[in-house]
């Protein structure tokens, strides 16, 4: 059975800083890239980051680069990120997933194909 589990999320004022983690289990970790997305309300969902299975590769959303670092720990079968510089943009449920990332677009959320339930981010101004 497949989990995926995110934490980490809360509140926090803008400036601040937030780690998530996303905990997984029930397929072979290092098999697959793993990517940070968020949705705010009435708005699609868009990809923060991402992660190759290595770790060696990691992509960025322009607006988040040089604020949001993505790392992961093949031996905890866990992904992180790091959000520092907070905005109030930011603010957003935040959801973990792992994909094969068949079609080179590793910030694309049709390649993923298991994904967590969330956690909230919400940065107050």
């Amino acid at each position: 059975q497949v989990q995926v589990v995110e934490s980490g999320g809360g509140l926090v004022e803008a400036g601040g800083s937030l780690n998530l983690s996303c905990t997984t289990s029930g397929f072979t970790f290092d098999d697959y890239a793993m990517g940070w997305f968020r949705q705010a309300p009435g708005k699609e969902r868009e990809g923060v980051s991402a992660i190759s299975w290595s770790g060696k590769n990691t992509f960025y959303e322009h607006s988040v680069k040089g604020r949001f670092t993505i790392s992961r720990d093949n031996a905890e079968n866990t992904v992180y990120l790091q959000m520092s510089s907070l905005k109030a943009e930011d603010s957003a449920m935040y959801y973990c997933a792992a994909g094969r990332i068949r079609f080179g677009d590793p910030l694309n959320p049709d390649e993923y194909n298991f994904w967590g339930q969330g956690t909230q981010v919400t940065v107050s101004s």
